[in-house]
C-alpha cells in the first residue's frame, strides 16, 4: 500500500493547530489554556453541553452531600488572610490551612500540574504534606514506579506557590551536584551553589527523586542539613538554622555574621524525597540515619473509582465498557495475588494514553493496546504469560492473533506548510480514522525510496503513528530485524530530523544531558547534549540501546518523558511548551528574559523513540532483563518480530534483484529462529535480515561463492561451542547446504589462489580491483608476509566484501595473523591506515577524542578514528574485544548511518547527508572504511563478546591458524634450511595444542606466531637443538605442573624429545647370523615338445575383464591420532596409532601404496591400507596426513556374519600405482570376490574375469565346503604401470593374469596343480607343485607377453634331498654385487635372489633366475646352537610366519611369536605375555640377527582369538607389510599400526637427527657462570622444623616448607623427602646439576620418608594402602580431564572476580572524563581498580545445581567385562567429585542412582559433597556394589522424570542440570527414545542430557539420532566421557557466568 503524503496551505480548514495534551498519571489536568487533539474534525477544547451539565451536577452533589465521596471528604478553599498586611492568601485542605507567600522567583513555581477536580485520594495526600509542612518536617513519598509521586509533590508546590529546586538522583550523582560545584570564571575558580544550598538559603522546596539510585556515600552529606539545618560549604561558608542565626543576630551585626561566613537557612526550606520501596524494587536501601530524618507516606495507585472517572473523562465517547474492562484488567495485574507471582507492575499511570488512542481510533484492538503498555510476550516466561492471558480472558480482552494484528495501515498524511502537526489517515481493521500527530520541519523525503514496504511494516507504522499521537514509544526487536530502518522511514513520513543517541553501559547522566567543557579563555561552560538539542529543536530523538544503559543513569529522563520538564546541571530548566508559554505570558517576559532566567522551551514536536533488543527471559541480571517496572511507565512498547520468510524474501528481492541461491539460506535462518534449542536460537541472531541481505548481495555479484562458507562466516561457526557447531551442521544438512569439496592438493590451492599487481590492477584469486592512489604513502603498512593458500583465500573473501562496500571484522585467536593479513591486504590495495588499539580502560571519549590540557584549557585532539573519517583512510581497530562492548557499540551509528557525536560538540555526518563541512560538521570521506580485529568470543579469552554485540553490522571473517600444509608452506619460507621433518613435528604438535585449547583442556591457545619465532631461531642457529628452542615457548608453563605435563605429553606424541637424554638409545640386541653355507644346487631343466631344446610352452587364453559398477560407498573420516615413539627413547619403532575398529573386528591384511608410485611431481607419503572382517572394512591412512578413512563393505559382504562359525573370511589387498594410485584391489580368498576400490572417493567396482576360477567361485558361494581349496592373489608388482596381478587356486592348474591398465585377463593352463607362486621378477615366477613340493620356473617373454614357458627345477643336495624346505619367500629384486659379496664373504658378481625357507634364517640363490644352474647358500636355523628359544625342545619352526624382503638393505623380516625367539632378546622387566610378538630381522649383508619386541595388544577381544585360532600363518594376530625406504608396518589384532625402521644405515642417520633435535648446548658447561652452588651434598632427609611465623626460608636445611634448600621438605630444593608448600611463598629452584649430585642412598632415604608420610596421611583419613591404590587406579585415567575441568572453572571464577574501575575517587589514576573538574579544583576526579559492588538490587549470585543420574542396574555390572561401561561411569563420577572440589559457592552437585530396585538412590547430597579421597572412594565402591547386587530391571524413565521434577523445585539456584548416565539397553524394557526425550526436555528451566556409556551393537547410535540435537551422546571409550562432560558444562555454563 502506498502512503500519500500531502501538504496543506495555511488557509486550509483542516490545518488546525495540534499540540500534545498533557495528562498527569493521576488524571489531573487543566482544560483551560490547553489544546487537545482534533478527532473527527471537532475541536475537543470546547466542552459539550452534556459534559458541562455533568460537571455542574457533580459539583452540586459534592456541596450538598460532602460525605458522599468517603468518610473524610476534603475540599480545597482559597481565602485572604486577615492577619496579613500584604493580603496573602490562605489555602485550606479540609481542616488544614497554610498561609501562602508570594514567590520571589515565580518562574520556579510549578505550573499546570494542579487540576480543577482532584480525586479525594490525591487530596488526602496533599493534606498530609501540608501538615508536615506546617510542622517543618521533611517528607518521603514512597510508592511504585511512575510519575504519581512527583506529580503530587508538584501539585502541592503549585497550590502553595512554593519555589522548587529539583534534582534527579542517579548513580552518577556526587556531592558536588548537591552542595557546591567549582567553576572557572575569568580564569578564577569560584564556587557555585547547587540545588540543596540554593533551596536552603532561598527557602525553596528541594525535591530529591530517585533516592534509591544514589550511591550510599552521597546522601549522607545532607544529614546535618536535614536534621539541624546546618551544613559546612566548600567555600568556607556555614549554613546555620534560622533560629540559631536569629539569636546571634540579636547580639551581633549582620556584617559580623557575614564576616564569619555564616549564612541563614530559610525557615521555609523543606525537602520532599521521592523513592521506591527497597527491597521490593531494585536499589540501595535507605541509610538508617537518613531514613530517620524523614516522615514517610505511601503513595499507592489511585482507587478504582477515581481512576475510572478520570479515564472516562479522557476517553469521552469511548465505549464505557471498554474502559471498565481495561481498568479492571490493570487493577488485577497490580493486586497482591499478582505480586506473589513475581510479575512486573502494570503501568496504571499510562492507561490514559491508550484511552486517547481509543477515542481517536475506536476500532483498535484492546489487547493490542494493552500489550503496548505491558509487552508480556517478550519479558515473561511461559508461566507468567499464561497468567496474563488468563487475566485477559477473564475480562474478555483476549483476541485471536489474526484479529489483534490485521488490517492496519497508514493511508495518507496531510501536512500544512507552516504547521508542526499533520493529519494522518489510518485504516484500523474495517474502519478509517484520522488523527493529529506532531511532525518535524523537513519538507523532502529522503528515505522512502530505499524502504521496502510489507503489510507487516504498514501495520507496525500505523501502530507507531497512534502511539506517537499520545506518548513516546519504544521499539523492541532482535538484533538486525530492521528497527533502525523502520524508525527512519517513520521519521521520513513525518518530516522529522533524527538525532541518534547511542546508549552504552557506562554512560553517565552528563553524557545524556550536559557535558562540561572549557572555552578558549579557560572558563568552564556546559554544552548541551544531542538529546537536549533535539528537545529544543523539535527533532526525533532516537535512543538506541536502552537495554545497554544502566537503569540508574536512565532514570534522569523520567521527568523529561513523563512531564516534558528537565533540570540541567548548569541550573537551567527545560519546560513543556504550554508551561513555558504560561509563565512567559503571566509575567510578561520576553524569550530573552526567559533564557536569562534559565528557562528553555521544549518544542511541541519533540518526541523520543527508544530502540532496544529483547530482554533475556529468566535472567537474574538487570542488564539482560532490562524491562523493569520503572521502564514500563516510560514508553508505549511495540514488539517488532523478525520478518516471515515470505516477507523477508520480498524485501531481499526488491533490494537485490539479481539474488540467486538464497532459498536454502532463508530456510536455514527461519528453521533456526523457530528452533526450541537455545543454542540454535543464539545462532539465529547471526542470520538477521541485515546479514541475509549481505549474503544475497554477495551471491548476486559472486555466484560461485560457497553458501556453506557464507553461512559459517556470518555465524562465526568456527568459534561456536562444539555442541552448537554440531547442531548447526545438522541444520545445514537438513536444508541441503553442504561443504564444497576442496582441491585435493596444496598445489591445486596454490594455483587457485594467487596474487599479483599488474598495470595498477590487483588480483587476488579471481577477484580484481584497481589499486588506490593516495596523496601520501606514509601510512601504508609494509610488513614481511609470506603468502600461503589459507591466508590468500581469506584475503580474496575480504576483497569481495570490500568491493561490496562492507566494513570488515576479523575474529580469531591471538597470533593467527590477523594483523599481518590486514597489513598485507592494505599494502596490496595501496590504502593508508589509521590504527587504534583498544583496552579495558578505553572509554567513549578516548575512542573518539584525546583530551589534553594546554595553557589551562582542555583541548580535544582528533583520535585516529576522526582522522580516518576526515581523510578517507582505513581505520584499523585492534583488540576490539578488550574494550567494554558498551564503548565499542557507539561504532554502530558510524557504520550504519555514518553519523557520530564527538565530545567537543562536533558531529560526524555521512557523505550523502547533503551537509557541508564546517567547524562543527565533519563529513565522512567516501573512501572511509573500518577494519576491526578481535579475539574469538568465549573461553579461554573471556573477553567481551564484540561479535555478539555488533557482529551483524560487519562482514565477519573467522581467522584460524593455517592448516597443516598452509603452515608448512609458510614456515618453509621463514626457515628454508630447517629440515622438513622438524617443521612437520612443530606444526602437528602445535595444531593439537590449539585443538586442546579450543576444547578447554589447556588455557593458552598456542599460535602460529610462536612457531614462526622458533623456526626463525632454528634458521639462524641451525646447530641449536629443537628441544631448547621449544622451551623458549613452554618455559612459561614450567611452574604449572598439570599444564606442563599435558604439554609435554603432546610434544612427545609428535616426536619432540623434551627431557630426553641423547644417550637414551635402546635398539634390539644383535646376534650373529649363522654363516651362509653351500646347501646344494637347483638345475633348471628345459622340457617340451623338443626335449632338451626348448621349454614347455603353456596355452594362454585372453578374456575381457567384466566390470560391474560403479557403486559409491560411504566414507567415514577419523582423526589419525598418531604418536611418535621416539620422544624419550630411541628405538626401531618410529610411530604408532590405533584404528577405530568395531568391537568384533579382526585384522586380516595390511598393504601399502608407496609414495614413489603415487602421482609424480608431488611430495607423497605412503598410504597404509588395512582390511578387517566382521564387518569387512577397508581403512586407509596417509602417513603424511592427520586423518584416516574407513569404507564399510558390509553391503558387499552381507553374508559373512550369517555363515557357519567355520567360515573365516580371508582378504588380501593389492594397491595399484599411478595413474590408479587411489585404487586398491581387494580379494576375498574363499569366495574369489575381487573388488577395485577407490579409497579416496568410495567408488567400488566388481571385477569378473569370467574364467574357470570365477565359475568355481560361484559354485563355492552357493554351497560352501571346507575342502574346496583357497584362491590366492600375488601382487608383488601391482604398483608398477605394467605390473601383473596374478590369481590362482591351490590344487588347481590355471592362473589368471590381470592387467588393470588394459582391462584384460589372460588365463594360463599348466600341467601341474599349483601349491604356491612366487614372483622373482615381472617375467619369472617360481611355482611349487601341490603335495610333491616340486619347483618350476614359469617365464614370460619380454617381447611377447602371451608367450609363457615352463621349466622344471631339480632341487637336490649332496644327500639327494631338497636344498630348501617349504619356501616362504622369493625376493623380487637381486642383491647388489657388493651386498652379495659381503654376504658370501667372497667377491662375486652374479644374478641372485634372496630366498627363505621354513627352517632357515635366510638363503641366497646365486644365478637365479637367469642361469640354468643355481647355487643355494643357506643359514640354517638348526645350526644356531647358541640361540636358545623358549621352545627349546624343538628349534624347528612349526608355523608359517608373516615375512617380507627389504630390498634396499637385503634383510628378511619375519613376525615371530614370543616362544620362537631367543630368551636373551626379551627386554628386562617385561614378560613374554605382555608382548604381541617379535620382528626377526635376518641381515645376510652384515651377518647378524635382530629381534625387535612388538608391544602387546591394548584391547584384545574374543572374536580376534577365535578368528586367528587355526590360522597357522598368524595365530597371534600380527600383520606386516613393506613400506618405502625399507620401512615396515605392523598391525596387531587390536588395530594398532606401528611403523618400524630397521635398516642399519637408516637407523644411524635417524639417530643423528634425533640427537640433534635434543641438542647439546644446554648440557655443555659454559665458561662463565654465576649460578649459586649448594656448597654441600644432601645427606640425611628430614621433615624439618616448623616456623610458627610463616616467614619464607630460602636455602639452608633447617625449616620445613622452605625453598631452594637441601634435606628438608619444601619446594624447589634437593634431597628433601617430599614437596611441602610453605604458604604460597616464592619458589627458588635448585640447579639441575646440584640435584644430580644427590647420592643414591639419600634419594632412597627420601623416598622412604615420603612413603611413610603418605601412609600417615592415609591413616588420617582412615584409608588403607590398598584403598589408596584402588582410588588411584580409577583417578589416574581421568587425571588430565580433571585438570581441564578445573582450568575452566578457575577461569570462570577469575572472570567473575575481575576488578573494575571505581569512579569519583579521591585518589588513584586521573579520570580523563574529569579533567575540567580537576582544573576547577574538585577532589573526586580519580579512578582506581577495585571489586565493584553489585548493581543496585541485583540478586545474590546463586550456585548452579547439577544432578547426575547414574545407571547402577545389573546390566552395567553384567556387561562391564565386555565394554567397561561401569568403569567408565565410576571414572566420570570420580572426575566430577575431584574437579568440583573447592567450588561450593559456584556449583553444587548431587549423585543419584537407579536400577531394578527403584528410580532414586542418593549417593551424594548437594549439601554434603565428599571432602577427601576416602569419602570419594566410598561413593565409587557403593555405586559398584549396588550394580553388583541389585535385582534386574530398569527405571530409566522414572528416574529421569523424578530427577527433572525434583531439581525444578529448587529455588536458590542459578541453573539446573540433569545428566543421565545410562547404557543403551532400552529396547529390552520397551522404552521408546521419543518418550525418553519428552521427559528429558519436559521443563525448560532444566538442562537435561543423556550419555550412553554402553551399547549392544549400534543401539546407542540409533537412540541418539532420535533424541533432540545436543541432548544425547554416545561414549564407548573411557577417555571420551570426560570430554563430553566438558562440552556440556562449557557450552551451557560459560555464557552464564
Amino acid at each position: 500500500m502506498m502512503i500519500r503524503v500531502s501538504r496543506l496551505s495555511s488557509s486550509s480548514s483542516c490545518g488546525r493547530r495540534c499540540v500534545t495534551e498533557w495528562r498527569g498519571v493521576s488524571g489531573c489536568r487543566r482544560r483551560s489554556m490547553e489544546s487537545v487533539f482534533v478527532v473527527g474534525g471537532r475541536d475537543e477544547s470546547s466542552p459539550s453541553p452534556a459534559s458541562v451539565a455533568l460537571q455542574r451536577i457533580r459539583a452540586l452533589t459534592s456541596i450538598l452531600n460532602p460525605g458522599s465521596s468517603g468518610p473524610t471528604a476534603i475540599t480545597v478553599r482559597y481565602s485572604s488572610s486577615s492577619s496579613s498586611q500584604s493580603g496573602d492568601e490562605v489555602i485550606t485542605l479540609g481542616d488544614v490551612s497554610l498561609q501562602l507567600k508570594q514567590p520571589e522567583n515565580p518562574e520556579l513555581v510549578p505550573v499546570r500540574y494542579k487540576g480543577e477536580n482532584l480525586p479525594q485520594s490525591i487530596l488526602h495526600h496533599l493534606r498530609w504534606i501540608m501538615q508536615k509542612d506546617l510542622l517543618a518536617q521533611d517528607v518521603f513519598l514512597v510508592g511504585p514506579p511512575g510519575p504519581l509521586r512527583r506529580n503530587i509533590a508538584m501539585m502541592y508546590l503549585e497550590m502553595t506557590k512554593k519555589e522548587v529546586e529539583y534534582v534527579s538522583l542517579s548513580r552518577d550523582t556526587t556531592e558536588t551536584d548537591l552542595k557546591q560545584r567549582r567553576e572557572i570564571v575569568s580564569s578564577s575558580a569560584v564556587h557555585v551553589d547547587q540545588c540543596a544550598v540554593r533551596a536552603a538559603v532561598k527557602g525553596r522546596v528541594l525535591i530529591l527523586e530517585g533516592i534509591e539510585k544514589a550511591e550510599r556515600n552521597v546522601l549522607p552529606v545532607l544529614n546535618n542539613l536535614l536534621e539541624n539545618r546546618e551544613m559546612q560549604l566548600d567555600d568556607g561558608r556555614f549554613l546555620m538554622a534560622a533560629s540559631g542565626y536569629d539569636k546571634l543576630l540579636q547580639s551581633h551585626s549582620k556584617e559580623e555574621l557575614d564576616a564569619w561566613k555564616l549564612v541563614r537557612v530559610h525557615e521555609d526550606f523543606r525537602v520532599i524525597a521521592l523513592g521506591l520501596p527497597v527491597p521490593w524494587y531494585q536499589g540501595n536501601p535507605l541509610d538508617p540515619p537518613l531514613r530517620s530524618r524523614f516522615q514517610a507516606r505511601n503513595i499507592s495507585a489511585l482507587p478504582y473509582k477515581d481512576h475510572l472517572e478520570l479515564l472516562r473523562e479522557v476517553g469521552e465517547g469511548v465505549n464505557p465498557d471498554h474502559i471498565s474492562r481495561i481498568l479492571s484488567f490493570a487493577m488485577t495485574m497490580v493486586s497482591k495475588e499478582t505480586h506473589s507471582l513475581g510479575l512486573p507492575d502494570f503501568p496504571l499511570d499510562n492507561l490514559h494514553a491508550i484511552v486517547k488512542i481509543l477515542r481517536a481510533a475506536p476500532s483498535t484492538s484492546l489487547q493490542n493496546l494493552l500489550e503496548r503498555l505491558y509487552p508480556f510476550h517478550c519479558m515473561m516466561a511461559s508461566e507468567g504469560q499464561t497468567s496474563v492471558r488468563n487475566a485477559l480472558k477473564s475480562f474478555e480482552l483476549l483476541e485471536t492473533e489474526v484479529n489483534a494484528s490485521s488490517g492496519n495501515a497508514v493511508m495518507e498524511i496531510r501536512r500544512g506548510p507552516s504547521s508542526s502537526s499533520a493529519t494522518v489517515q489510518l485504516q484500523c481493521g474495517h474502519s478509517v480514522a484520522e488523527i493529529q500527530v506532531p511532525t518535524g520541519e523537513l519538507n523532502e523525503s529522503v528515505a522512502q525510496d530505499s524502504f521496502i514496504r510489507t503489510p507487516y511494516h504498514d501495520h507496525l507504522l500505523s501502530e507507531m503513528m497512534q502511539s506517537h499521537m499520545v506518548k513516546d514509544f519504544c521499539v523492541i526487536g532482535s538484533r538486525g530485524c530492521g528497527k533502525s530502518v523502520l524508525v527512519r522511514q517513520f521519521a521520513d513520513l513525518l518530516g522529522y530530523h533524527i538525532e541518534t543517541i547511542m546508549l552504552y553501559q557506562d554512560m553517565t547522566a552528563r553524557d545524556l544531558l550536559q557535558q562540561r567543557m572549557t572555552t578558549p579563555s579557560g572558563d568552564t561552560v556546559w554544552r548541551l547534549s544531542p538529546l537536549v538539542i533535539a528537545a529544543l529543536e523539535g527533532s526525533l530523538a532516537v535512543l538506541d540501546g536502552v537495554h545497554r544503559v544502566n537503569a540508574g543513569t536512565f532514570a534522569v529522563l523520567h521527568r523529561l518523558i513523563h512531564d516534558r520538564e528537565l533540570s540541567l546541571f548548569d541550573g537551567s530548566r527545560l519546560l513543556r511548551h504550554d508551561r513555558y508559554d504560561a509563565v512567559r505570558a503571566s509575567k510578561g517576559y520576553s524569550d530573552a528574559d526567559m533564557t536569562a532566567r534559565g528557562l528553555l522551551r521544549i518544542h511541541p514536536s519533540f518526541r523520543i523513540v527508544a530502540l532496544s533488543e529483547l530482554p533475556v527471559i529468566g535472567s537474574s541480571s538487570s542488564s539482560q532483563q532490562w524491562l523493569s517496572s520503572e521502564l514500563l511507565t516510560m514508553f508505549l512498547y511495540h514488539l517488532m518480530r523478525p520478518l516471515s520468510m515470505d516477507e523477508e524474501l520480498h524485501v531481499i528481492k526488491k533490494l537485490v534483484p539479481q539474488m540467486t541461491g538464497m532459498k536454502q539460506v532463508m530456510d536455514l535462518a527461519h528453521r533456526l529462529r523457530s528452533s526450541t534449542d537455545a543454542s540454535l536460537k543464539s545462532v539465529a541472531a547471526s542470520l538477521s535480515t541485515r546479514q541475509l541481505l549481505r549474503i544475497a548481495r554477495h551471491l548476486a555479484i559472486y555466484p560461485d561463492t560457497s553458501v556453506y562458507n557464507l553461512v559459517h562466516k556470518a555465524c562465526l561457526a568456527r568459534f561456536l561451542p562444539r555442541l552448537t557447531q554440531t547442531a548447526l551442521e545438522e541444520e545445514l544438512e537438513s536444508v541441503d547446504v553442504r561443504k564444497n569439496a576442496l582441491p585435493s592438493s596444496v598445489d591445486a590451492i596454490d594455483r587457485a589462489v594467487t596474487c599479483e599487481i599488474k598495470d595498477g590492477i590487483l588480483r587476488i584469486g579471481s577477484t580484481t580491483i584497481e589499486t588506490y592512489n593516495p596523496e601520501t604513502k606514509m601510512k601504508i603498512p609494509d610488513v614481511i608476509f609470506y603468502d600461503n593458500p589459507l591466508h590468500m583465500s581469506v584475503m580474496e573473501e575480504m576483497l569481495r566484501d570490500y568491493l561490496l562496500g562492507e566494513h570488515l571484522l576479523l575474529v580469531g585467536n591471538q597470533g593467527v595473523g590477523k594483523n599481518k593479513i590486514i597489513d598485507r591486504f592494505l599494502y596490496l590495495l595501496n590504502r593508508p591506515r589509521e590504527y587504534i588499539q583498544l583496552h579495558r580502560d578505553t572509554t567513549v571519549q578516548t575512542l573518539t577524542l584525546q583530551p589534553t590540557v594546554q595553557d589551562g584549557v582542555v583541548v580535544y585532539e582528533d583520535s585516529p578514528l576522526v582522522r580516518a573519517v576526515k581523510q578517507g583512510h582505513i581505520l584499523v581497530i585492534d583488540e576490539a574485544d578488550k574494550a567494554p562492548t558498551n564503548v565499542t557499540c557507539i561504532l554502530k551509528t558510524l557504520v550504519e548511518s555514518g553519523e557520530m557525536h564527538l565530545a567537543d560538540s562536533r558531529r560526524i555526518v555521512s557523505a550523502n547527508s547533503g551537509l557541508k563541512p564546517s567547524p562543527s560538521i565533519i563529513v565522512t570521506h567516501p573512501d572511509f572504511r573500518m577494519f576491526v580485529l578481535a579475539n574469538r568470543p568465549g573461553f579461554p579469552f573471556l573477553g567481551n563478546d564484540f561479535f555478539g554485540a555488533m557482529g551483524d553490522i560487519f562482514s565477519c571473517h573467522a581467522i584460524d591458524n593455517p592448516d597443516v600444509e598452509s603452515e608448512m608452506s609458510m614456515l618453509r619460507q621463514y626457515g628454508p634450511s630447517v629440515p622438513d621433518g622438524t617443521l612437520r613435528r612443530l606444526v602437528l604438535a602445535f595444531g593439537e595444542l590449539r585443538t586442546m585449547a579450543d576444547q578447554g583442556m589447556i588455557t593458552y591457545p598456542y599460535s602460529t606466531r610462536e612457531v614462526v619465532n622458533m623456526v626463525k631461531h632454528l634458521e639462524r642457529f641451525p646447530n641449536e637443538g629443537l628441544v631448547s628452542v621449544v622451551n623458549n615457548v613452554f618455559d612459561f608453563d614450567v611452574y604449572n605442573k598439570e599444564l606442563r605435563d599435558t604439554v609435554l605429553e603432546t610434544l612427545h606424541k609428535h616426536g619432540i624429545p623434551i627431557g630426553a637424554d641423547p644417550r637414551n638409545v635402546l635398539l634390539a640386541k644383535e646376534f650373529p647370523l649363522p654363516p651362509l653355507k653351500f646347501a646344494g644346487q637347483w638345475n633348471i631343466v628345459r622340457q617340451g615338445d623338443g626335449k632338451h631344446t626348448k621349454p614347455f610352452s603353456c596355452s594362454v587364453e585372453e578374456k575381457k575383464l567384466t566390470i560391474k559398477g560403479p557403486v559409491f560407498m560411504g566414507i567415514q573420516s577419523f582423526v589419525s591420532d598418531r604418536t611418535e615413539a621416539r620422544s624419550q627413547l630411541f628405538t626401531e619403532q618410529e610411530a604408532f596409532w590405533n584404528l577405530p575398529l568395531h568391537e568384533t573386528s579382526a585384522i586380516v591384511d595390511v598393504a601399502v601404496t608407496k609414495g614413489r608410485h603415487r602421482q609424480p611431481g608431488r611430495v607423497n607419503g605412503d598410504v597404509i591400507h588395512v582390511a578387517t572382517t566382521s564387518p569387512v572394512c577397508l581403512y586407509s591412512v596417509d602417513t603424511r596426513r592427520q586423518h584416516l578413512s574407513c569404507i564399510d563393505l558390509y553391503d558387499v559382504f552381507p553374508g559373512t556374519s550369517a555363515r557357519s562359525m567355520a567360515y573365516k573370511p580371508s582378504i588380501r589387498l593389492a594397491p595399484l600405482g599411478f595413474p590408479l594410485d587411489k585404487n586398491v584391489i581387494l580379494h576375498e580368498e574363499l569366495t574369489n570376490t575381487t573388488l577395485n576400490i577407490n579409497w579416496e572417493t568410495g567408488e567400488l567396482l566388481r571385477l569378473d574375469t569370467g574364467s574357470l576360477l570365477g565359475n568355481a567361485a560361484d559354485k563355492i558361494s552357493r554351497t560352501f565346503r571346507a575342502n574346496q581349496g583357497v584362491f590366492k592373489m600375488e601382487s608383488e608388482f601391482s604398483q608398477d604401470p605394467d605390473g601383473p596381478i596374478i590369481f590362482f587356486k591351490q590344487d588347481h592348474n590355471t592362473i589368471d593374469i590381470l592387467d588393470m591398465m588394459e582391462g584384460r585377463v589372460h588365463c594360463i593352463s599348466l600341467p601341474l596343480k599349483i601349491h604356491s607362486l612366487f614372483m622373482a621378477s615381472k617375467h619369472d615366477w617360481l611355482l611349487t607343485e601341490h603335495q610333491t613340493n616340486k619347483k618350476f620356473l614359469l617365464s614370460r617373454s619380454e617381447n611377447d607377453p602371451l608367450n609363457f614357458s615352463l621349466q622344471k627345477i631339480q632341487d637336490k643336495n649332496k644327500d639327494g634331498l631338497a636344498c630348501l624346505d617349504e619356501l616362504e619367500l622369493v625376493a623380487s629384486q637381486p642383491l647388489p654385487d657388493a651386498y652379495l659379496s659381503a654376504a658370501l664373504d667372497q667377491k662375486i658378481k652374479s644374478p641372485n635372489r634372496v630366498l627363505s625357507a621354513h627352517n632357515a634364517y635366510v638363503s641366497i640363490g646365486v644365478g637365479f633366475p637367469d642361469c640354468l644352474s643355481v647355487d643355494i647358500f643357506t643359514a640354517d636355523r638348526t645350526a644356531a646352537d647358541d640361540l636358545q628359544t623358549f621352545n627349546a625342545s624343538n628349534n624347528r619352526r612349526q608355523v608359517k610366519s608373516q615375512i617380507a624382503y627389504l630390498p634396499e638393505s637385503g634383510q628378511v623380516a619375519r613376525i615371530l611369536s614370543t616362544s620362537e625367539v631367543p630368551k636373551d632378546v626379551i627386554p628386562e622387566g617385561l614378560k613374554p605375555r605382555t608382548l604381541s610378538g617379535f620382528l626377526e630381522l635376518c641381515d645376510p649383508v652384515n651377518r647378524q640377527i635382530r629381534c625387535i619386541p612388538i608391544p602387546g595388544v591394548s584391547n584384545p577381544n574374543v572374536y580376534n582369538q577365535w578368528y586367528y585360532a587355526g590360522f597357522g600363518a598368524s595365530n597371534f594376530g600380527l600383520m606386516m607389510s613393506l613400506m618405502s625406504n625399507d620401512g615396515l608396518v605392523t598391525v596387531d589384532s587390536g588395530g594398532c599400526i606401528r611403523l618400524w625402521e630397521t635398516a642399519v644405515y637408516n637407523l644411524s642417520q635417524s639417530l643423528k637427527q634425533w640427537q640433534s633435535l635434543i641438542g647439546q648446548n644446554e648440557q655443555r658447561p659454559i665458561q662463565v657462570t654465576y649460578d649459586k652452588e649448594l656448597g654441600k651434598i644432601p645427606d640425611d632427609p628430614k621433615h624439618g622444623r616448623i616456623d610458627p611465623t610463616g616467614a619464607p626460608h630460602v636455602g639452608g636445611n633447617t625449616f620445613a616448607g622452605g625453598s631452594g634448600g637441601i634435606n628438608t621438605a619444601g619446594m624447589g630444593g634437593a634431597g628433601g623427602p617430599y614437596r611441602l608448600d610453605g604458604g604460597g611463598n616464592a619458589v627458588f629452584q635448585v640447579a639441575d646439576w646440584d640435584k644430580a649430585q644427590v647420592p643414591e642412598e639419600v634419594l632412597h632415604a627420601a623416598r622412604e620418608l615420603a612413603e611413610r608420610a603418605w601412609k600417615e596421611r592415609l591413616k588420617q583419613i582412615k584409608m588403607s594402602e590398598f584403598d589408596g591404590e584402588l582410588y588411584e587406579r580409577y583417578a589416574s585415567s581421568v587425571r588430565s580431564q580433571i585438570k581441564s575441568l578445573r582450568i575452566i572453572l578457575d577461569s570462570l571464577q577469575a572472570k567473575s572476580k575481575e576488578r573494575q574501575w571505581l569512579r569519583h575517587q579521591t585518589y588513584g589514576d586521573l579520570d580523563e572524563a574529569k579533567l575540567i573538574e580537576g582544573l576547577a579544583g574538585e577532589k573526586g576526579i580519580y579512578k582506581r581498580r577495585g571489586e565493584k559492588e553489585p548493581e543496585l538490587g541485583s540478586p545474590q549470585q546463586k550456585p548452579k545445581l547439577i544432578k547426575i543420574l547414574c545407571d547402577v542396574s545389573g546390566s552395567m555390572y553384567r556387561f562391564n567385562g565386555q565394554d567397561g561401561r561401569l568403569d567408565r561411569q565410576l571414572e566420570s563420577v570420580l572426575m566430577v567429585m575431584e574437579a568440583f572440589e573447592g567450588y561450593d559457592q559456584k556449583i553444587k552437585y548431587e549423585v543419584f542412582g537407579h536400577s531394578g530396585e527403584g528410580p532414586s538412590f542418593p549417593f551424594i547430597a548437594s549439601e554434603k559433597p565428599p571432602k577427601n579421597n576416602k569419602e570419594r572412594l566410598d561413593i565409587v565402591l557403593a555405586l559398584h556394589a549396588h550394580a553388583q547386587f541389585c535385582i534386574s530391571g530398569d527405571h530409566t524413565l522414572e528416574a529421569t522424570k523424578h530427577a527433572v521434577e525434583e531439581i525444578a523445585k529448587e529455588q536458590e539456584v542459578d541453573e539446573r542440570f540433569v545428566i543421565v548416565l545410562s547404557d543403551a539397553n532400552l529396547e529390552r524394557y520397551g522404552i521408546r527414545p521419543k518418550k525418553f526425550a519428552e521427559i528429558l526436555t519436559a521443563n525448560e528451566d532444566v538442562n537435561g542430557f543423556v550419555i550412553f556409556i554402553g551399547s549392544l551393537g549400534d543401539q546407542a547410535q540409533r537412540i541418539m539420532k532420535q533424541m533432540p540435537s545436543g541432548k544425547a551422546f554416545v561414549c564407548l571409550d573411557t577417555k571420551n566421557l570426560p570430554s563430553i562432560l566438558q562440552q556440556i558444562f562449557t557450552s551451557t555454563m560459560l555464557s552464564t557466568f
